[in-house]
């Protein structure tokens, strides 16, 4: 296991194993229609994914990253600068070249990006970025469908993000009440979880009042919660740059009406009729399918504005996508939510969402927070 970086508090968990086997499955991807001897990655998704390289956003150096570069022969480098905390560090690849660029003591040498060109030269000649690539869009479609089925290094993290996640809506449920404002629910809960951890953690949603179709979600503001508020919780704890991605909407006072009651019932309805349908090799428009049919039992169909889910891993939402007009299907490894969602005027607005790994048998759910409006 590795040791907990005691600057950030932040334990790199994605794999060596699991980091060489994704960069050589790759390769074996690409095949014959990569014609260069070299792959050129900068975007800090790619570096995370295949070199466990990652910056905190909390760091003056989360804006720059490094560029790996990955050799036909099996060798990999990654290039970076000093002023990069320490995880970075603990990146798994065969050569890890780290430039200063900027000392304190004398001016910088030029943009970041630029200063690091002629190191990724010299090992990479023909190319300057994987963007610049003859079949750069075969590269980019192939991680892209590569990221989809997970790894276990990978659902290792996402699990440990749903944790955190979990107590977010924990902390949610026993302190929300009125008189506090939008951003003191934020607050509490980013403590709660910063709190847990032993350091910061990158937190960002919905924490907002919804009073029917005119707002169904939004960042935390000044507003006051009332009683008989329907406030949606639906946020994501950044883990490493993994994240989760789950909802509950609570009922401020703790007294549902019967028409908020009726919200309810259908959406945890719609839940499970969505969960029926996931699995390996499912169409993604059967599970909005299923997901939309039981709200529409509900007489609710024309307020459910948005999709009944989407995929989740380094991105938030990527692919699949549970939408009106999808034609993808599920592959094991997947990682989804399910989120049903109405938003009546008069009423409130409610949704709610939990985090899944596709299975070939059926699925496995990975967010295990508490679904109630009180």
């Amino acid at each position: 296991m590795t040791k907990i970086n005691q600057e950030f508090g932040i334990e790199p968990m994605l794999t060596k194993e699991g980091c060489e086997a994704r960069r050589a499955r790759l390769w074996n991807l690409l095949g014959k229609s990569w014609i260069l001897p070299e792959i050129v990655l900068s975007d800090p998704i790619h570096l995370r994914y295949f070199a466990n390289f990652h910056v905190e956003p909390f760091h003056l150096g989360a804006d720059f990253g490094g560029v790996l570069i990955l050799r036909s022969n099996g060798e990999n480098i990654l290039i970076s600068d000093t002023r990069l905390p320490a995880p970075t560090k603990q990146c798994h690849v065969d050569q890890h070249i780290s430039l200063s660029w900027y000392d304190g003591q004398s001016p910088g040498k030029g943009p970041r990006r630029t200063f690091l060109t002629k190191e990724v030269q010299k090992y990479a000649p023909r190319i300057d970025d994987g963007l610049l690539a003859p079949n750069a869009g075969l590269l980019y479609d192939t991680i892209t469908q590569m990221r989809r089925q997970k790894d276990s290094d990978e659902i290792t993290l996402l699990k440990k993000c749903m944790k955190l996640g979990e107590i977010g809506h924990a902390w949610a449920l026993q302190h929300v009440q009125a008189g506090m404002t939008e951003l003191d629910v934020y607050l509490g809960i980013f403590q709660a979880v910063a709190q847990h951890e032993g350091s910061a953690q990158v937190l960002y949603g919905d924490f907002a009042v919804s009073p029917g179709s005119a707002r169904r979600g939004g960042p935390p503001t000044r507003q006051v919660l009332q009683n008989g508020d329907m406030l949606i919780l639906d946020f994501s704890v950044v883990h490493f740059g993994y994240r989760c991605d789950f909802t509950n909407t609570i009922v401020v006072g703790g007294h549902p009406t019967a028409d908020q009651m009726r919200l309810y019932d259908a959406c945890t309805a719609a839940m499970q009729a969505g969960e029926a349908e996931l699995r390996a090799n499912a169409e993604c428009q059967r599970v909005y399918d299923a997901v939309a049919g039981k709200l529409q039992e509900y007489g609710l169909q024309d307020y459910f504005p948005h999709h009944a889910g989407h995929g989740l891993g380094i991105q938030h939402p990527e692919t699949p996508y549970f939408v009106k007009a999808s034609s993808e299907t599920l592959l094991a490894g997947d990682v989804v939510t399910l989120e049903p969602g109405v938003y009546v005027d008069g009423i409130g607005g409610i949704r709610i969402e939990h985090n899944y790994l596709i299975t070939d048998a059926g699925f496995e759910r990975l967010s295990n927070h508490e679904i109630k409006l009180v």
